[in-house]
């Protein structure tokens, strides 16, 4: 467990530049309805101002999760118009190009948008090269002076960056204010980043190393999962009291987040989660994701109800006597 010093830097970070604040940042997914999966807006508003409710320190719009490589270009402005006017939380935007000139169309966009309530765009490592990568960044930023996340994901990127490689872009690049590190074992590269750079550092992967990245200096969770209140306790607790609060309140929460995380169906499972859980109307999917295995039924409700009475345990006082 880190010292109560590495503590007190999550609750009050010092860092060495500019910095994405620390916290849980919810993934929103992008609710879709009927038989054509148009976007559902209705449920998207709901599901952002939960979000805001339980307390998440921002939001992450146009993610992997929230499908945005499978939105058009007017979806994903209706998406961000609707998120900006159902929440004050600021917002880190997704960008789904690798390439440069889409890229800055994407983030320009965003910025006609979101205005000042955009705290950063996420991009991807589009090479596994650094000086690749910082060309890349410094063109962005020349054209929309945007601040970055950059998001480590070789599963959604087909990108695979050496921690050295992303730890060299981030020193060249003031305008990271945070690194968002998916890529398998992440507590390793957590730990490498979070030695070498002034800089925010976030899991995803729907929490599954929640706990271990936490202990190797994450600031916090960028994710989505259909209890997020979990997430949100949990990295509370750690920055208040250390592992044993935090392991405490994510605990019960374990066997859902290893549900939801399985390869292939990760997202509609979660989907269907947060359908089931009423954050959402339809769990709807569209192509290349695929749709909920109803052979998995049977144990998502299993893992739900267990995660329904965590909640609701967590929200009742202890007695005292």
């Amino acid at each position: 467990m880190p010292s109560s010093v590495a503590r007190e830097s999550l609750r009050h970070p010092v860092p060495r530049r500019e910095s994405l604040a620390p916290g849980v940042w919810g993934v929103v997914a992008t609710p879709f309805q009927g038989s054509t999966l148009d976007v559902d807006l209705d449920s998207l508003a709901e599901l952002v101002e939960h979000y805001e409710s339980i307390g998440a320190t921002g939001l992450t719009v146009l993610g992997v999760f929230g499908e945005a490589a499978a939105l058009t270009a007017e979806e994903r402005r209706q998406v961000l118009e609707t998120v900006v006017e159902c929440t004050g939380l600021p917002l880190v935007v997704g960008v789904t190009a690798l390439a440069t000139r889409p890229a800055i169309e994407e983030i320009r966009a965003a910025q006609d948008i979101a205005g000042e309530r955009l705290a950063a765009v996420m991009v991807q490592a589009n090479s596994a090269k650094p000086e690749t990568v910082i060309a890349h960044l410094d063109a962005i930023h020349r054209a929309t002076k945007a601040k970055f996340v950059l998001q480590d994901y070789p599963l959604a990127s087909g990108v695979s960056i050496p921690t050295k490689a992303l730890i060299s872009v981030v020193a060249s690049c003031d305008y990271v204010i945070a690194v968002k590190a998916e890529a398998p074992p992440t507590s390793v590269a957590i730990a490498e980043l979070s030695a070498a750079v002034g800089v925010s550092i976030f899991g995803g992967l729907g929490g599954q190393g929640l706990l271990d990245e936490l202990m190797a200096g994450a600031a916090g969770a960028m994710t989505g999962f259909s209890y997020p209140e979990a997430l949100i306790a949990c990295v509370r607790a750690w920055q208040e009291d250390g592992y044993d609060a935090a392991q405490r309140e994510l605990l019960p929460f374990l066997p859902l987040i290893n549900f939801e995380q399985q390869a292939k169906v990760a997202l509609s499972i979660r989907k269907e989660c947060l359908r089931e859980r009423g954050l959402i109307k339809d769990s709807g999917v569209r192509a290349p994701a695929a749709g909920f295995p109803e052979d998995l039924r049977t144990s998502m409700g299993t893992h739900l109800r267990e995660a329904a009475a965590a909640l609701e345990g967590a929200k009742t006082p202890v007695r005292s006597f």
